[in-house]
């Protein structure tokens, strides 16, 4: 019999058993996994990308989206570099405010780990649930290592990004057979995938990288980010793609500005007097070589002959302010998304109308908890979804 039950070993699971299991609560940590937080091993490329100096509501997405604010304001990514400090992890800021490990992502799996035992947290790894009862004296669970009995349930199982970790939807079982509310899954922060026949004059540019501006949707829905965009063999890959990727509908185009910050009709026509400048060029002074000449070869095959090699005196003012929309504005529509297998998190998950937002916990079932990624709430790429890990993780220990 324990006070609390946490359901996932991961980022979200391990801080708010820690919490609480400081707070003096009897907490026992099941995951069905042999191996501890798998998703935090690998993340950052084996460095832990643990937050974002700047994470705040606005970096987020949700269909609720002020639900998230209680959480952050109450734990932030000072806090979490606090308790960093406390046990000896060096770090160190990339771009856009990305906080990485100096070393392995190891050490932050291992602080957590010392944390829950400051606490007292009992452990039951590779442990599968098969059933969860509710009555009058809390949570029954009916597991591989035998009955689990508490009086409160934290569900901190994670989405299903990434199943080959062992990601599942589980926790979305468990908010149904409560019945809450879910919103429609689906893989985030992920690469774009095209019709194989479409993306055929594309492919060899497979390797190419540039930053670019993107954006796709309209509205309070528009996603817009300046980032590096990658060409693969199937599409469009890299930080840029992968942001945009948690806001693109199916159906929906993005649209790509391949010369952000410049007015390059304006650049052109300016320099255009006497300028015996081929059209190649001067692209291949803009962007890798290999992008300058594809793109022109594919504007000749549609229906613009000696486009490549006409120099930039000659070329008409109409020609040159349509090459500049084009690259401004290139506009496609993705086919879908490389799935699970290759997305980072879940967009999605437990409905936020139903659990209160300084908790976490179920408004209609008391003592029943969800946080983390299982809960429908959405960072960008950088360290948010750590961020919100960290923060509902305490808020919800902290008010069990």
């Amino acid at each position: 019999m324990f006070d609390v039950a946490v359901l996932g070993a991961g980022a979200a699971g391990m801080m708010c058993a820690a919490v609480a299991g400081q707070r003096g609560l009897r907490v026992v940590l099941v995951d069905h996994a042999e191996r501890l937080a798998e998703k935090i091993r690998i993340s950052g490329g084996g460095r832990c990308n643990f937050t974002n100096i700047g994470a705040g509501p606005a970096n987020f997405l949700s269909e609720n989206p002020h639900f998230c604010r209680s959480a952050l304001a109450g734990y932030t990514p000072q806090d979490f570099l606090a308790l960093m400090k406390r046990h000896h992890i060096p770090w160190h800021e990339k771009h856009r405010g990305q906080l990485f490990c100096n070393d392995s992502s190891e050490s932050i799996i291992e602080m957590l780990r010392a944390e829950c035992d400051a606490g007292g947290v009992q452990w039951r790894m590779g442990c599968s649930v098969a059933e969860i009862g509710h009555g009058e004296q809390g949570f029954e669970l009916r597991t591989s290592q035998g009955p689990i009995r508490a009086a409160k349930l934290v569900v901190a199982t994670g989405g299903m990004a990434i199943p080959q970790l062992g990601a599942t939807d589980f926790g979305l079982k468990i908010a149904r057979q409560f019945g809450l509310k879910v919103v429609e899954p689906r893989p985030a922060l992920v690469p774009l995938t095209f019709d194989a026949a479409q993306w055929q004059p594309l492919a060899e540019l497979s390797g190419v990288a540039l930053e670019v501006n993107l954006h796709t949707g309209q509205g309070k829905t528009r996603g817009e980010f300046l980032e590096d965009l990658l060409f693969t063999h199937r599409g469009l890959s890299g930080p840029a793609i992968l942001q945009i990727s948690s806001y693109w509908k199916p159906g929906e185009p993005i649209v790509v500005d391949l010369a952000p910050g410049r007015d390059l009709a304006e650049e052109l026509l300016a320099s255009k007097s006497g300028n015996r400048q081929q059209l190649h060029t001067v692209l291949a002074g803009l962007w890798p070589k290999r992008l300058a000449d594809r793109w022109l070869h594919l504007a000749e095959q549609g229906g613009k002959p000696g486009l490549a090699s006409l120099r930039l005196a000659d070329a008409p003012d109409k020609t040159l302010r349509a090459l500049a929309q084009d690259i401004h504005q290139w506009t496609l529509v993705p086919s879908g998304t490389a799935g699970y297998k290759k997305a980072e998190v879940m967009r999605g998950g437990v409905d936020t109308r139903g659990l209160d937002q300084k908790s976490m916990q179920a408004k209609t079932t008391a003592g029943l908890y969800f946080i983390g990624e299982a809960v429908d709430v959405t960072g960008w790429l950088g360290g948010y979804n750590f961020q919100w890990a960290w923060a509902s993780g305490v808020a919800c220990g902290k008010a069990l």
